[in-house]
């Protein structure tokens, strides 16, 4: 399976055929982004009172219980039960268990915006993968593109006091690269699986692995367990981050990286800063021009690395 419009072998489909699978991709990217996005400040209210392993297991666990039934309706369960579960759970285990729990640990260090808009480095990183696994040759057009995302990214990033970064920030740059490498391999692995398919199963991966996180800090004698009883907002907000801002995101992600390729639709990632700050505006937070240059910038670059990539598969 090709992972980028301009895989090593070539594209066989034509010119529209191009336009037709980048004006998808970079949609569903889009929608991604914007329901991850929504993520952020419901984790913002959770972390208040929920330690971030606990956080972790039961947004993975809802998710799954949730997305296992849609899965089988829409593939069925011989599908289902004849998978690559082994596969899944490394995928899953390692790419998506642990970066989800260092995403949130860093927000729990930093806040919303400043691990949305660390998460920049995603397009080198998903380039890096891309190069190193051969589907991509670089072309300058796109090295432009991702000079001009990661430089989108920054100066967002100026907007953030150096006080707010440090591990918080190490931790939300690990997990990028995580993520990177679990998409693209849940992308490639498993196109016998439909978007939910693949998305769910490695999901599966993630839970093992945070259920085993929660095993570990609970015998250190860490916290493991929400501070207060489990009331209407938290559940309003865990629905939030579970089925939206993770069910529903990765499923729109995984699709785009399967007609853009990881490093295109990582692009993607850099304007979420715009977006989780739109959200946080309407919550009651203030307007920042600084961010909103930031996402105009990594748009422009989004368009730098396709156009002339696009017209090279013909």
């Amino acid at each position: 399976m090709a992972m980028s419009p301009d895989p090593v072998r070539g594209n066989p489909v034509g010119w529209s055929g191009v336009r037709k699978s980048a004006l998808s991709g970079n949609s569903l990217a889009v929608a991604s982004m914007l329901t991850w996005a929504a993520g952020f400040p419901a984790a913002e209210i959770l972390l208040q009172t929920w330690p971030p392993v606990a956080l972790l297991a039961a947004r993975l666990a809802l998710a799954v219980t949730v997305m296992i039934p849609i899965w089988a309706l829409i593939d069925g369960p011989s599908r289902v039960v004849a998978a690559r579960w082994g596969h899944a759970m490394s995928i899953g285990g390692f790419g998506l268990g642990c970066g989800m729990y260092l995403i949130i640990l860093a927000q729990k260090l930093t806040d919303p915006v400043t691990v949305a808009i660390i998460a920049s480095c995603a397009p080198l990183t998903a380039t890096l993968l891309e190069l190193f696994s051969g589907t991509r040759r670089l072309k300058w057009n796109f090295a432009l593109g991702v000079i001009v995302s990661i430089f989108g990214g920054l100066i967002a990033t100026s907007a953030v006091a150096p006080a707010q970064l440090g591990l918080g920030a190490i931790c939300a740059v690990v997990s990028t690269a995580l993520f990177c490498w679990a998409s693209m391999a849940t992308a490639r692995d498993f196109p016998e699986l439909s978007q939910t398919g693949r998305t769910t199963i490695t999901f599966v991966g993630g839970l093992l692995m945070a259920s085993a996180l929660v095993f570990v800090s609970a015998y250190f004698g860490f916290d493991v367990l929400p501070k207060t009883a489990f009331d209407a907002q938290q559940a309003g907000m865990l629905l939030i981050y579970a089925l939206i801002s993770m069910g529903l995101s990765q499923v729109f992600f995984i699709a785009s990286v399967g007609k853009l390729g990881v490093a295109l639709s990582s692009f993607h990632i850099n304007i979420a800063p715009f977006y989780v700050m739109v959200i946080m505006v309407v919550l009651g937070d203030e307007w920042n021009w600084t961010r909103a240059s930031g996402a105009g910038i990594v748009a422009l670059a989004i368009v730098l690395a396709q156009d002339r990539g696009a017209r090279a598969t013909v």
